[in-house]
C-alpha cells in the first residue's frame, strides 16, 4: 500500500468555544493541485453549531459523519496545506480517540480519494508515558488459574506431568470431554505443548471421571494424587469447568515455572458465584469476521464466562441475514460516500459491510454450544434503528418531518414507529426467522436511548396515543414493547432489554431480564420492581471506557475513567438489599464498538479487564485478589 497523498493533523484547544475547538490542517501530499474539493471526516466528537467554522464551510452532517468546503476558490498545490478550526462542538473532547477517526476528500468529479489521519493532540500538552495499569502482582498461591476457584486446598509439586489422560474405563462422553477442552487449547494457544491426550503416557497422569450428583449443574472437585486426579462433576458443564482449569495449571507450571506450579496433592472445590457471566459484543459499529467471532467465544470459554450477547443490528448496521427482508444486509449494511447509509466511525472513501449468513450464524451458535456458552440475540428496537429505516422506508410514517429528533448519537428519526402497522408485520417475520436460528430461552430486543420527544411529530403516533389513551415518547414505547414482549411468548421466548425497558410503564416483569448499565442503582430500582437484573454498569463493565484519564488514552469516557484495579474490584451486589439478591442474575462485560478500530486497540482495551470481570462472575468476593490477579492474567489469550 502506498502513501496516502493527503493527510489531515488536528489538534483540540480549550479555549474557543463552549467546549472548546478543533483545528484541522489538510496537507496536499500528492504531485498535483487540489481544487473544487470536500472534506468529510468522521468524528465521535460531533459540530452542533454549523456556523461556529473558522475559514471552511460547514456542509452537513449525519451522526459522526461531518462534511466541509474550504473557503471559495482554495487550491492547494504539492506540499500545501489548508487549516480551519471547528467551536460548535456538543462536548469537549478528553482523549486522543474523540477527534477524526478517518477522512476522505470527494474530488470536482465526483471521486473520494481517502485522507491519512493522525492522531489528535491536545495543544500545549507533552503527551507522558502510559500509566502503568497492572502491576506486577503478588502470588499467594503459585497456581495459574482464570478464574480463582472458590475452595483451593492442594500442595505444589517439584515437577509437572507431560500429559493428562483418561484413565482406563472413562466413557466415550469423557474422552470427548478431553478431545473438546483440548481443541480449544489449540486454539488459543497454538504453539504451546498440548495439555491432554487421549492415549495414555508413562509420563502422564491419569484423569478418573466420577459422576456426582451432590455436585451443582457447573460445579467441580479435583482431587489430586501422585498418579491420578479424580473429576467428580454432577453435569457437562462442570466437567468442563473442571479439565479447563487443569488446562490452565498445566500451562502455567510448564510456561512458567519459575512462577507456577502444578497441584501434586489435595483438592479444588470449584463452583460459581453467579449463573449469567457474559460478554457482550456489538457488531454493528464495526463488523467482526466469524473466525474473530469464535475466538472470542473460545475466549470466554477458557475463562469459564457462560453467555455471548451478540449485539446484531443498530443505527450504523444490520448485520443478520432475514430471507423475509434481503435489503436488511444490502442497503442496511452498505456504508459509504454514495450509499444510503454515510460513512461512520473510521469508514473512509471505500464502501464497507459485512454481514452474517443464516450458515454463519448456525456454525457460531454450535460452536458456542460445543463449549457451553448460549448465544443471546440482540436487535435493537424500537430506537438505534436508523439502518433499517434506510433499508425498509415504508417502516416510516411519510408524514413525519425528517428531522423532527435526534438520538444522543445524533440521528435524527432513528426509532421503529409503534404507530405504522408494517412494524409489527415486519418483526413477527424476523422473531420467526431469528428463533430458529438462536435457541436461548432469551431473545435481547435492546429497548434503550429512544430519544424523549420520539413519534411526537408523526400524525400515526399521535393518532395511536389518542385511541389507547396514552401520552408521551415513552408511555408508546411501552405500548410497542409490551406487543413484542406477547410476541416473544408466543414463540416460546423470554424478553431481555437494556434498563430503559422499564420506562413509561415498562413491560411484565414476569419472564423479562433487565441489564443494568448506566449506574448501579439503576440495577436495585429495577430489581424493587420485580424484574430480573443483570449488572453491566457503564461505569466498571463497558470495556470501550478509557482506562487512564491521560490525554492519549484511548476511549469513551462519558461513564468516567475505568482501570482495570476499578473493574475488578467493583462489586456489582452493591448495595443491594437482602430480600433482592435473588433478583441479580449476574454480571456482563459490554464491548462497544466505535473506537475499536483495530485488534490492537480491542486488544488494549478489553484485556485485563474482561478476565477481571470473569473472576467478579465467579470468585466469592472473600476470594477475590488483585495482586494474584494480576500476576496471573498475562497468561491470558487475546483476540
Amino acid at each position: 500500500m502506498g502513501t496516502a497523498p493527503y493527510r489531515l493533523e488536528s489538534t483540540w484547544q480549550p479555549d474557543g468555544g463552549p467546549n472548546g475547538r478543533f483545528t484541522f490542517t489538510l496537507f496536499n501530499l500528492s504531485d498535483r493541485q487540489l481544487s473544487s474539493f470536500k472534506l468529510v471526516y468522521t468524528s465521535l466528537t460531533r459540530v452542533i453549531d454549523p456556523k461556529a467554522c473558522e475559514n471552511a464551510t460547514f456542509l452537513r452532517r449525519n451522526a459522526n459523519f461531518h462534511e466541509f468546503a474550504p473557503p471559495s476558490g482554495l487550491s492547494l498545490d504539492a506540499g500545501q496545506s489548508w487549516t480551519f478550526t471547528v467551536s460548535g462542538l456538543h462536548r469537549p473532547a478528553r482523549h486522543c480517540t474523540d477527534g477524526a477517526k478517518s477522512a476522505y476528500i470527494t474530488l470536482a468529479d465526483g471521486s473520494h480519494v481517502d485522507v491519512a489521519v493522525s492522531e489528535l493532540l491536545l495543544e500545549g500538552r507533552v503527551n507522558e508515558p502510559p500509566p502503568v495499569l497492572l502491576p506486577k502482582g503478588e502470588l499467594d498461591l503459585p497456581f495459574a488459574l482464570q478464574p480463582w476457584p472458590a475452595e483451593i486446598d492442594v500442595t505444589a509439586g517439584e515437577g509437572f506431568p507431560v500429559v493428562l489422560y483418561p484413565a482406563d474405563g472413562s466413557s466415550v462422553d469423557d474422552i470427548r470431554a478431553v478431545s473438546t477442552v483440548l481443541a480449544l487449547f489449540h486454539r488459543l494457544f497454538d504453539s504451546s505443548h498440548a495439555p491432554f491426550n487421549l492415549a495414555p503416557s508413562p509420563q502422564g497422569r491419569a484423569l478418573r471421571f466420577v459422576t456426582d450428583t451432590g455436585l451443582a449443574k457447573e460445579a467441580y472437585r479435583l482431587e489430586f494424587t501422585t498418579n491420578a486426579i479424580t473429576i467428580r462433576y454432577s453435569d457437562s458443564a462442570g466437567r468442563q469447568y473442571a479439565l479447563t482449569s487443569l488446562a490452565q495449571l498445566l500451562q502455567g507450571a510448564r510456561g512458567t515455572p519459575e512462577t507456577f506450579r502444578f497441584p501434586e496433592t489435595g483438592t479444588i472445590a470449584d463452583q460459581p458465584r453467579y449463573s449469567w457471566r457474559g460478554c457482550h459484543l456489538d457488531v454493528s459499529r464495526q463488523f467482526y469476521p466469524s473466525d474473530d467471532i469464535k475466538r472470542l467465544i473460545d475466549i470466554l470459554a477458557w475463562f469459564k464466562l457462560n453467555i455471548f450477547h451478540w449485539h446484531l443490528t443498530d443505527d450504523e448496521a444490520w448485520r443478520l441475514e432475514i430471507k423475509a427482508y434481503p435489503e436488511l444486509t444490502t442497503t442496511g449494511v452498505l456504508r459509504g460516500p454514495d450509499e444510503p447509509l454515510l460513512p461512520q466511525l473510521g469508514n473512509g472513501a471505500q464502501p464497507v459491510g459485512g454481514f452474517y449468513s443464516q450458515d454463519d450464524v448456525r456454525d457460531i451458535v454450535s460452536h458456542a454450544t460445543s463449549l457451553g456458552v448460549e448465544v443471546i440475540p440482540e436487535i435493537d428496537i424500537p430506537g438505534h434503528s436508523s439502518a433499517t429505516l434506510v433499508a425498509l422506508p415504508d417502516l416510516t410514517d411519510g408524514q413525519e418531518a425528517p428531522d423532527s429528533y435526534h438520538s444522543v448519537q445524533g440521528y435524527p428519526n432513528n426509532a421503529l414507529n409503534p404507530a405504522v402497522p408494517f412494524t409489527y408485520e415486519f418483526l413477527e417475520k424476523v422473531l420467526d426467522e431469528m428463533v430458529e436460528l438462536f435457541p436461548s430461552s432469551y431473545l435481547h430486543i435492546g429497548g434503550d436511548e429512544v430519544a424523549n420527544g420520539s413519534w411526537l411529530a408523526s400524525p400515526l403516533a399521535k393518532k395511536l396515543m389518542e385511541q389507547e389513551g396514552i401520552s408521551g415518547t415513552f408511555a408508546l414505547q411501552s405500548y410497542f414493547l409490551k406487543r413484542i414482549k406477547d410476541m416473544l411468548t408466543a414463540r416460546g421466548r423470554k424478553l431481555a432489554g437494556w434498563n430503559e425497558v422499564s420506562h413509561g410503564g415498562g413491560v411484565a416483569a414476569e419472564g423479562t431480564l433487565l441489564m443494568a448499565w448506566e449506574n448501579p442503582q439503576v440495577g436495585i430500582d429495577l430489581a424493587r420492581q420485580g424484574y430480573e437484573v443483570v449488572m453491566t454498569p457503564g461505569q466498571a463493565y463497558y470495556l470501550d471506557m478509557v482506562q487512564a484519564e491521560a490525554f492519549q488514552e484511548p476511549g469513551a469516557s462519558w461513564a468516567g475513567t475505568v482501570p482495570p484495579a476499578h473493574t475488578y474490584a467493583y462489586e456489582a451486589e452493591g448495595d443491594f438489599p437482602e430480600d433482592l439478591k435473588d433478583r441479580m442474575k449476574g454480571v456482563q462485560a459490554c464491548i462497544w464498538s466505535e473506537h475499536y478500530l483495530s485488534r490492537a486497540y480491542f486488544n488494549r482495551l478489553v484485556f485485563p479487564r474482561l478476565p477481571a470481570i470473569a473472576e467478579a462472575a465467579w470468585t466469592p468476593k472473600a476470594k477475590k485478589n488483585w495482586q494474584r490477579f494480576a500476576a496471573i492474567v498475562p497468561l491470558s489469550p487475546k483476540l
